[in-house]
């Protein structure tokens, strides 16, 4: 029977835990290494709207996009994440694995649809680059903000042609 240092014998629950703790982070690691790096996940990094299309679902909102006048002011990140540090990464972290467990299991909506909470930061980001337009038009009128829907009249402003 081995013994440790001290003369006590050697569990073999003791000696296997840790190696069975560090097999399963390796595996866990790796693997997310491997998907990372097939999902170009370093591109999700940037404001580039390209990283938006590393997902065939994304193709048509890409595409529509690409032909709607916001493609010279505006990136996807302008209009679906918060503007400010913390806001941006934690959207784009939380999003970004909501999305990776989805299109892993293909447990997704056809044609992709927004949610609530992006909805919310979507029309957030809607007012603040368009609040002078806004207020001129509610000049007199003092509605909360969670009574404008700018998308409800202006849905595919972003993505023209995009159902």
């Amino acid at each position: 029977m081995n013994r440790n240092r001290d003369n006590t014998p050697l569990s073999s629950k003791a000696t296997l835990l840790p190696l069975f703790a560090f097999a399963s982070l390796g595996l866990v690691m790796g693997l997310g290494g491997f998907t990372a790096f097939h999902a170009e996940g370093l591109s999700y990094l940037t404001d580039d709207p390209a990283a938006c299309v590393n997902c065939h679902v994304m193709s048509d909102q890409y595409e529509a996009w690409w032909r709607s006048s916001h493609r010279a002011w505006a990136t996807c990140n302008d209009c679906h994440v918060p503007h400010d540090f913390l806001g941006k990464w934690t959207r784009k972290a939380i999003n970004g694995w909501n999305h990776s467990v989805k299109f892993t299991t293909g447990d997704f909506h056809e044609p992709i649809m927004i949610k609530p909470q992006n909805e919310a930061v979507l029309l957030e980001n809607c007012l603040n680059c368009h609040q002078t337009m806004v207020n001129d038009m509610l000049l007199g009128h003092r509605p909360a903000r969670d009574d404008l829907r700018c998308v409800d009249c202006h849905g595919n402003v972003g993505h023209p042609g995009v159902d």
